[in-house]
C-alpha cells in the first residue's frame, strides 16, 4: 500500500471533493456575510444604527452580529454532521479497502 494507490482510489478522489467542495463554499458564505456586514458598518453605519423598535437600546447592528455568530455555529453544525455521515463513510470504505 503506498501513498499514490490511495490518492488514485476513487473513493479517496469523491471523499477529497466532497470535503474540498463543502469546506470552500460554507467558508465564502461565512466570508461574504461577514464582509457585508463590516462593509456596512463602514460605509453606512446609520443603516445599523435604527433601534429594533422604538424605545429599545438594541439595534438592528447587533442583532445582525448576534445572527453572524449564530451562522458560524449553524456553518460548524451542518459540517459536523455531514462529516459524522458522509465523510466517515467514505473514510471507512478506504480504511477497509486498505487493510
Amino acid at each position: 500500500m503506498d501513498l499514490q494507490s490511495i490518492q488514485d482510489h476513487p473513493a479517496f478522489r469523491q471523499l477529497a471533493s466532497e470535503r474540498t467542495r463543502l469546506g470552500v463554499g460554507m467558508s465564502i458564505v461565512m466570508a461574504a456575510t461577514y464582509f457585508a456586514y463590516i462593509l456596512t458598518v463602514a460605509f453606512w453605519p446609520r443603516l445599523l444604527g435604527h433601534p429594533l423598535w422604538d424605545g429599545t437600546v438594541i439595534t438592528w447592528g447587533v442583532l445582525i452580529g448576534i445572527g453572524l455568530i449564530a451562522l458560524g455555529f449553524l456553518l460548524t453544525a451542518v459540517y459536523v454532521r455531514r462529516a459524522n455521515s458522509r465523510f466517515d463513510r467514505l473514510s471507512q470504505l478506504l480504511m477497509e479497502e486498505f487493510r
